[in-house]
């Protein structure tokens, strides 16, 4: 039998708002599952929401 590997989760939190940033940041955000301040999602790691979160860093915080 095949081991499966255990993916890597992201625990995403919201901790800056972001009222006042461009609406691109707003939408990206958005699409993190995050609406209101200090709530925080879970995201399997992928390189699309490994570049979701670049763009967003100084809004969220990460942990693995």
């Amino acid at each position: 039998m095949a081991k499966k590997k255990q993916e890597k989760v992201f625990r995403v939190t919201l901790v800056k708002s972001p009222i006042g940033y461009t609406q691109r940041q707003k939408d990206t955000v958005r699409a993190l599952g995050l609406r209101r301040m200090h709530q925080t999602v879970e995201h399997v790691d992928s390189p699309v929401i490994r570049g979701m979160l670049d763009k967003v860093s100084h809004l969220v915080q990460v942990e693995e």
